[in-house]
């Protein structure tokens, strides 16, 4: 009797076993469909806006500061409308950046074509 008590421990042990060697994806990993209004071209094996471009804006004490407040806002906007496959701006094509001196410190404006 002891042995059939402790059978369904070690199944269910098994089981957690195996569950957790599964690789698990990225949650935030989506695609709103949205992106096919556009026109898509592959370029550098990722496929991206042929012609449409994204805008972010951002201030900081350095103009690295502003360039990366820029593009965290560039990046919250396109996964906003397009899904995070599109908001990786690192994956961003078409890439221009203009910055302007403030009292303190810098602002960035960033324009770029999403790709995933």
């Amino acid at each position: 009797m002891k042995f059939a008590a402790v059978l369904p421990a070690i199944a269910l042990a098994a089981l957690t076993a195996v569950l957790s060697s599964i690789p698990l994806h990225r949650a935030g990993a989506d695609d709103t469909g949205f992106a096919a209004s556009h026109t898509l071209r592959n370029e550098a094996g990722r496929k991206c806006f042929a012609d449409h471009f994204h805008s972010g804006s951002g201030d900081g004490l350095t103009k690295q500061a502003a360039k990366s407040a820029a593009a965290k806002s560039w990046a919250e906007f396109t996964a906003f409308e397009y899904g995070t496959d599109w908001a990786r701006f690192g994956r961003a094509t078409g890439v221009s950046v203009r910055y302007t001196k403030l009292d303190k410190g810098w602002s960035a404006t960033i324009d770029a074509r999403p790709c995933r």
